[in-house]
Protein backbone atom coordinates (compact mmCIF):
# COMPACT_ATOMS: atom_id res chain seq x y z
CA UNK A 1 0.00 0.00 0.00
CA UNK A 2 1.41 3.38 -1.09
CA UNK A 3 1.38 5.95 1.70
CA UNK A 4 0.61 9.64 1.30
CA UNK A 5 2.92 12.21 2.89
CA UNK A 6 0.61 12.48 5.92
CA UNK A 7 0.30 8.72 6.27
CA UNK A 8 4.08 8.35 6.09
CA UNK A 9 4.45 10.91 8.88
CA UNK A 10 1.90 9.00 10.98
CA UNK A 11 3.71 5.71 10.33
CA UNK A 12 6.91 7.31 11.65
CA UNK A 13 5.06 8.36 14.79
CA UNK A 14 4.11 4.71 15.34
CA UNK A 15 7.74 3.68 14.93
CA UNK A 16 8.79 6.28 17.49
CA UNK A 17 6.15 5.01 19.94
CA UNK A 18 7.49 1.47 19.64
CA UNK A 19 11.04 2.62 20.37
CA UNK A 20 10.07 4.68 23.42
CA UNK A 21 7.74 2.62 25.60
CA UNK A 22 7.88 4.33 29.01
CA UNK A 23 6.15 2.57 31.88
CA UNK A 24 5.44 4.99 34.77
CA UNK A 25 5.71 2.25 37.41
CA UNK A 26 9.28 1.62 36.27
CA UNK A 27 10.28 5.25 35.84
CA UNK A 28 9.30 6.84 39.13
CA UNK A 29 9.50 6.34 42.87
CA UNK A 30 6.00 7.53 43.76
CA UNK A 31 6.82 7.79 47.46
CA UNK A 32 9.34 10.53 46.64
CA UNK A 33 6.71 13.28 46.40
CA UNK A 34 7.27 15.88 49.09
CA UNK A 35 4.77 16.49 51.87
CA UNK A 36 4.58 20.29 51.47
CA UNK A 37 3.95 22.76 48.67
CA UNK A 38 4.45 21.16 45.24
CA UNK A 39 4.38 24.22 42.93
CA UNK A 40 5.53 27.81 43.39
CA UNK A 41 3.26 30.62 44.54
CA UNK A 42 3.24 32.26 41.09
CA UNK A 43 1.91 29.05 39.53
CA UNK A 44 -1.10 28.89 41.85
CA UNK A 45 -4.42 29.88 40.29
CA UNK A 46 -4.89 32.61 42.92
CA UNK A 47 -1.70 34.45 41.91
CA UNK A 48 -2.67 38.07 41.44
CA UNK A 49 -5.51 38.02 43.99
CA UNK A 50 -3.31 39.23 46.87
CA UNK A 51 -4.75 36.70 49.32
CA UNK A 52 -3.31 36.49 52.82
CA UNK A 53 -2.68 32.74 52.97
CA UNK A 54 -0.57 30.93 55.54
CA UNK A 55 2.24 28.64 54.34
CA UNK A 56 0.08 25.67 55.30
CA UNK A 57 -2.81 26.97 53.19
CA UNK A 58 -0.53 27.54 50.21
CA UNK A 59 0.89 24.04 50.50
CA UNK A 60 -2.60 22.55 50.73
CA UNK A 61 -3.85 24.69 47.83
CA UNK A 62 -0.95 23.63 45.61
CA UNK A 63 -1.67 19.95 46.22
CA UNK A 64 -5.41 20.36 45.68
CA UNK A 65 -4.90 22.30 42.44
CA UNK A 66 -2.48 19.76 40.99
CA UNK A 67 -4.78 16.89 42.01
CA UNK A 68 -7.78 18.61 40.38
CA UNK A 69 -5.87 18.99 37.12
CA UNK A 70 -4.76 15.37 37.24
CA UNK A 71 -8.34 14.21 37.77
CA UNK A 72 -9.47 16.27 34.78
CA UNK A 73 -6.65 14.77 32.71
CA UNK A 74 -7.65 11.22 33.62
CA UNK A 75 -11.24 11.84 32.59
CA UNK A 76 -10.39 13.72 29.41
CA UNK A 77 -8.02 11.03 28.20
CA UNK A 78 -10.76 8.47 28.79
CA UNK A 79 -12.94 10.44 26.35
CA UNK A 80 -10.10 10.52 23.82
CA UNK A 81 -9.68 6.75 24.14
CA UNK A 82 -13.40 6.21 23.63
CA UNK A 83 -13.48 8.41 20.54
CA UNK A 84 -10.46 6.72 18.99
CA UNK A 85 -11.91 3.29 19.73
CA UNK A 86 -15.08 4.20 17.82
CA UNK A 87 -13.03 5.38 14.86
CA UNK A 88 -10.93 2.22 14.87
CA UNK A 89 -14.07 0.06 14.88
CA UNK A 90 -15.22 1.76 11.66
CA UNK A 91 -11.87 1.94 9.84
CA UNK A 92 -9.69 -0.23 7.62
CA UNK A 93 -7.27 -1.91 10.09
CA UNK A 94 -4.45 -1.47 7.56
CA UNK A 95 -4.73 2.32 7.76
CA UNK A 96 -1.59 3.78 9.46
CA UNK A 97 -3.92 6.04 11.42
CA UNK A 98 -5.42 3.00 13.12
CA UNK A 99 -2.01 1.74 14.20
CA UNK A 100 -1.06 5.10 15.63
CA UNK A 101 -4.37 5.56 17.42
CA UNK A 102 -3.73 2.21 19.13
CA UNK A 103 -0.31 3.49 20.21
CA UNK A 104 -1.85 6.70 21.47
CA UNK A 105 -4.51 4.86 23.47
CA UNK A 106 -1.76 2.75 25.08
CA UNK A 107 0.23 5.87 25.94
CA UNK A 108 -2.80 7.68 27.32
CA UNK A 109 -3.63 4.78 29.62
CA UNK A 110 -0.06 4.90 30.94
CA UNK A 111 -0.50 8.61 31.58
CA UNK A 112 -3.75 7.93 33.41
CA UNK A 113 -1.99 5.39 35.63
CA UNK A 114 0.75 7.90 36.37
CA UNK A 115 -1.80 10.58 37.24
CA UNK A 116 -3.64 8.20 39.55
CA UNK A 117 -0.41 7.38 41.39
CA UNK A 118 0.34 11.09 41.81
CA UNK A 119 -3.17 11.76 43.07
CA UNK A 120 -2.77 9.04 45.67
CA UNK A 121 0.36 10.75 46.97
CA UNK A 122 -1.23 14.22 46.94
CA UNK A 123 -4.19 12.93 49.01
CA UNK A 124 -6.72 15.60 47.93
CA UNK A 125 -9.86 16.24 49.97
CA UNK A 126 -11.66 18.84 47.81
CA UNK A 127 -15.22 18.07 46.69
CA UNK A 128 -15.97 19.16 43.13
CA UNK A 129 -19.34 21.01 43.03
CA UNK A 130 -19.62 20.20 39.31
CA UNK A 131 -19.68 16.50 40.19
CA UNK A 132 -23.43 16.42 40.78
CA UNK A 133 -26.26 14.66 38.91
CA UNK A 134 -27.34 17.54 36.63
CA UNK A 135 -23.85 18.72 35.57
CA UNK A 136 -22.78 15.07 35.11
CA UNK A 137 -25.78 14.43 32.86
CA UNK A 138 -24.94 17.47 30.72
CA UNK A 139 -21.31 16.37 30.42
CA UNK A 140 -22.29 12.80 29.52
CA UNK A 141 -24.63 14.07 26.82
CA UNK A 142 -21.90 16.25 25.34
CA UNK A 143 -19.34 13.46 25.41
CA UNK A 144 -21.69 11.08 23.58
CA UNK A 145 -22.17 13.69 20.88
CA UNK A 146 -18.52 14.67 20.49
CA UNK A 147 -17.02 11.17 20.30
CA UNK A 148 -19.18 10.52 17.24
CA UNK A 149 -17.76 13.57 15.44
CA UNK A 150 -14.08 12.96 14.53
CA UNK A 151 -13.25 16.56 13.60
CA UNK A 152 -14.90 18.01 16.71
CA UNK A 153 -13.22 15.36 18.84
CA UNK A 154 -9.83 16.25 17.35
CA UNK A 155 -10.34 19.94 18.17
CA UNK A 156 -11.04 18.95 21.77
CA UNK A 157 -8.03 16.62 21.70
CA UNK A 158 -5.91 19.61 20.69
CA UNK A 159 -7.35 21.52 23.66
CA UNK A 160 -6.76 18.62 26.03
CA UNK A 161 -3.15 18.39 24.85
CA UNK A 162 -2.17 22.05 24.37
CA UNK A 163 -3.53 23.41 27.66
CA UNK A 164 -1.87 20.81 29.96
CA UNK A 165 1.29 21.00 27.84
CA UNK A 166 1.78 24.68 28.68
CA UNK A 167 0.84 24.20 32.34
CA UNK A 168 3.30 21.32 32.62
CA UNK A 169 6.03 23.23 30.80
CA UNK A 170 5.75 26.09 33.25
CA UNK A 171 5.75 23.73 36.24
CA UNK A 172 8.59 21.50 35.02
CA UNK A 173 10.86 24.52 34.45
CA UNK A 174 10.01 26.27 37.72
CA UNK A 175 12.61 25.96 40.50
CA UNK A 176 9.95 25.56 43.21
CA UNK A 177 8.18 22.59 41.63
CA UNK A 178 8.49 19.30 43.49
CA UNK A 179 11.14 17.17 41.69
CA UNK A 180 8.84 14.18 41.22
CA UNK A 181 6.03 16.32 39.85
CA UNK A 182 8.47 18.05 37.48
CA UNK A 183 9.75 14.68 36.26
CA UNK A 184 6.24 13.35 35.61
CA UNK A 185 5.41 16.55 33.72
CA UNK A 186 8.46 16.10 31.49
CA UNK A 187 7.56 12.45 30.88
CA UNK A 188 4.00 13.37 29.92
CA UNK A 189 5.07 16.19 27.59
CA UNK A 190 7.54 13.89 25.83
CA UNK A 191 4.80 11.55 24.64
CA UNK A 192 2.16 14.25 24.16
CA UNK A 193 4.41 15.89 21.56
CA UNK A 194 3.71 12.93 19.24
CA UNK A 195 -0.02 13.15 19.97
CA UNK A 196 -0.04 16.82 18.98
CA UNK A 197 1.77 15.98 15.74
CA UNK A 198 -0.87 13.36 14.94
CA UNK A 199 -3.71 15.80 15.63
CA UNK A 200 -2.14 18.52 13.50
CA UNK A 201 -1.46 16.06 10.67
CA UNK A 202 -5.04 14.73 10.49
CA UNK A 203 -7.05 17.90 11.23
CA UNK A 204 -7.39 19.04 7.62
CA UNK A 205 -8.70 15.70 6.36
CA UNK A 206 -11.14 15.41 9.27
CA UNK A 207 -12.45 18.89 8.50
CA UNK A 208 -12.88 17.98 4.83
CA UNK A 209 -15.04 15.01 5.83
CA UNK A 210 -17.09 16.92 8.43
CA UNK A 211 -20.77 17.67 7.82
CA UNK A 212 -22.37 21.09 8.24
CA UNK A 213 -23.49 20.45 11.84
CA UNK A 214 -20.06 19.32 12.94
CA UNK A 215 -18.47 22.33 11.27
CA UNK A 216 -20.96 24.63 12.96
CA UNK A 217 -20.14 23.13 16.34
CA UNK A 218 -16.43 23.65 15.76
CA UNK A 219 -16.99 27.29 14.83
CA UNK A 220 -19.46 28.19 17.58
CA UNK A 221 -19.56 25.57 20.33
CA UNK A 222 -15.92 24.46 20.54
CA UNK A 223 -14.50 27.72 21.96
CA UNK A 224 -17.20 27.73 24.65
CA UNK A 225 -16.40 24.12 25.60
CA UNK A 226 -12.65 24.76 25.61
CA UNK A 227 -13.04 27.89 27.74
CA UNK A 228 -15.05 25.93 30.30
CA UNK A 229 -12.47 23.13 30.18
CA UNK A 230 -9.73 25.61 31.00
CA UNK A 231 -11.70 27.26 33.80
CA UNK A 232 -12.65 23.98 35.47
CA UNK A 233 -9.18 22.49 35.59
CA UNK A 234 -9.27 24.03 39.08
CA UNK A 235 -12.82 23.83 40.44
CA UNK A 236 -14.43 25.88 43.28
CA UNK A 237 -14.13 23.02 45.76
CA UNK A 238 -10.34 23.41 45.70
CA UNK A 239 -10.59 26.84 47.33
CA UNK A 240 -13.17 25.69 49.84
CA UNK A 241 -10.75 22.94 50.92
CA UNK A 242 -8.31 25.59 52.20
CA UNK A 243 -10.90 27.78 53.91
CA UNK A 244 -11.65 30.23 51.07
CA UNK A 245 -15.12 30.99 49.68
CA UNK A 246 -15.35 28.48 46.85
CA UNK A 247 -17.41 30.04 44.08
CA UNK A 248 -16.36 33.63 44.82
CA UNK A 249 -12.64 32.78 44.73
CA UNK A 250 -13.05 30.62 41.64
CA UNK A 251 -14.81 33.37 39.71
CA UNK A 252 -12.17 35.92 40.67
CA UNK A 253 -9.29 33.56 39.87
CA UNK A 254 -10.42 32.73 36.32
CA UNK A 255 -10.58 36.46 35.52
CA UNK A 256 -7.19 37.56 36.83
CA UNK A 257 -4.74 38.96 34.29
CA UNK A 258 -2.27 36.03 34.76
CA UNK A 259 -5.00 33.39 34.22
CA UNK A 260 -6.40 35.19 31.17
CA UNK A 261 -2.89 35.44 29.70
CA UNK A 262 -2.37 31.74 30.41
CA UNK A 263 -5.63 30.85 28.65
CA UNK A 264 -4.70 32.94 25.64
CA UNK A 265 -1.25 31.39 25.37
CA UNK A 266 -2.54 27.84 25.78
CA UNK A 267 -5.32 28.15 23.22
CA UNK A 268 -3.59 30.14 20.48
CA UNK A 269 -1.74 27.03 19.35
CA UNK A 270 -5.11 25.30 18.87
CA UNK A 271 -6.30 28.17 16.70
CA UNK A 272 -3.01 28.15 14.77
CA UNK A 273 -3.54 24.49 13.92
CA UNK A 274 -7.07 25.21 12.72
CA UNK A 275 -5.84 28.08 10.55
CA UNK A 276 -3.07 25.91 9.10
CA UNK A 277 -5.60 23.14 8.39
CA UNK A 278 -7.92 25.50 6.54
CA UNK A 279 -10.70 25.27 9.13
CA UNK A 280 -10.67 29.08 9.43
CA UNK A 281 -9.24 31.71 7.13
CA UNK A 282 -7.26 34.75 8.31
CA UNK A 283 -9.68 37.63 8.51
CA UNK A 284 -12.61 35.26 9.22
CA UNK A 285 -11.77 33.91 12.68
CA UNK A 286 -15.12 33.46 14.50
CA UNK A 287 -15.96 35.72 17.42
CA UNK A 288 -15.92 32.93 20.04
CA UNK A 289 -12.43 31.87 19.02
CA UNK A 290 -11.22 35.48 19.07
CA UNK A 291 -12.46 35.89 22.65
CA UNK A 292 -11.05 32.54 23.78
CA UNK A 293 -7.58 33.16 22.36
CA UNK A 294 -7.29 36.94 22.67
CA UNK A 295 -6.75 37.49 18.94
CA UNK A 296 -8.14 39.63 16.14
CA UNK A 297 -10.03 38.48 13.04
CA UNK A 298 -6.76 37.42 11.44
CA UNK A 299 -5.75 35.27 14.39
CA UNK A 300 -3.04 37.70 15.48
CA UNK A 301 -2.59 38.28 19.25
CA UNK A 302 -4.10 41.46 20.65
CA UNK A 303 -1.46 43.24 22.79
CA UNK A 304 -2.05 43.61 26.50
CA UNK A 305 -1.48 40.21 28.10
CA UNK A 306 0.83 40.11 31.10
CA UNK A 307 3.88 37.84 31.12
CA UNK A 308 3.18 34.22 31.86
CA UNK A 309 3.92 33.08 35.42
CA UNK A 310 6.70 30.83 36.51
CA UNK A 311 9.25 30.32 33.79
CA UNK A 312 9.29 33.67 31.98
CA UNK A 313 7.87 32.06 28.87
CA UNK A 314 6.71 34.66 26.39
CA UNK A 315 3.07 34.79 25.30
CA UNK A 316 2.94 33.87 21.60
Amino acid sequence: MTLTTGEDRIARLSTSSVRKVLEPEELFDWSALGTGQVVGDDLLSVAGLDLDLTPEQRAKLSREEVAARLRMGIKFEAVLNAGFALQIADADPRDPRVTYMLHEIAEETRHQRAFIRLMEQLAPTAVNPFDRPVPRAVVRFGIRQFVKMPAMLMVLVLAGEEIPDLLQKLASEHPDTDPLLAAVNRYHRQEEARHLTFARTTMSELWADAGWLERRRIRVLAPFVIGNLFNTFVHPGVYRAVGLPGWKTWWKSVNTAPRVALRHAATRNILRTLLDAGVFRPGRVPRGWRKLCGVDRHGEPIPGDVALPGANVAVV
